[in-house]
């Protein structure tokens, strides 16, 4: 079965599905993220009216094309310097290992590179998470390090810009 996506902005309506990923303790296993009482609709609603106009970041929804589907977030955050942190989830556990977390990657990488014009991207993912490593360095991030037990990686425009090229 192939799956495409495409990301676009997300919206507070948004919350009414993404709440339920909140408080799904798998979802969030590789992740410091532990919620620490039950989110309701109202809460994740409240949350993502306070975080979707801060202009240090970008959040969007990964959607599937053929079912206009909501699955998962992909977002740029602490966003300066031409440099954005990057983090994805799939929140809909039926999707996972289904390729939609590489093709949302290579969607952001787009945007933060050509529309946002950002040199680099970094990220932290858990050395145990396995399927997020492979999709980094599938995408062309390069591991520059660890710290805190995170494994930390980057691409910088200039890579990604030489991988498209090489691509076709």
């Amino acid at each position: 079965m192939n799956i495409s996506v495409y990301i676009r902005p997300l919206v507070l309506e948004d919350a009414q599905t993404s709440y339920l990923w909140r408080n799904d303790p798998k979802v969030w296993t590789f992740t410091n993220f532990k919620a620490t009482q039950r989110i309701t609709p109202r809460m994740e609603a409240a949350w993502l009216q306070s975080n979707l106009n801060r202009p240090d970041q970008i959040r969007f929804a990964i959607c599937l094309k053929e079912l206009d589907t909501y699955v998962g977030n992909i977002q740029l955050l602490d966003i300066q310097d031409k440099r954005a942190e990057l983090h994805l989830f799939i929140g809909n556990k039926m999707y996972w290992g289904k390729g939609i977390g590489y093709q949302a990657t290579m969607l952001i990488l787009k945007y933060a590179f050509f529309f946002k014009n950002l040199d680099s991207l970094y990220l932290r993912v858990h050395p145990a998470n396995i399927p997020a490593l492979s999709i980094y360095e599938k995408a062309g991030f390069d591991i520059v390090g660890e710290k805190d037990g995170l494994v930390r990686m980057s691409i910088s425009k200039k890579k990604f810009m030489a991988l498209e090229t090489s691509d076709k």
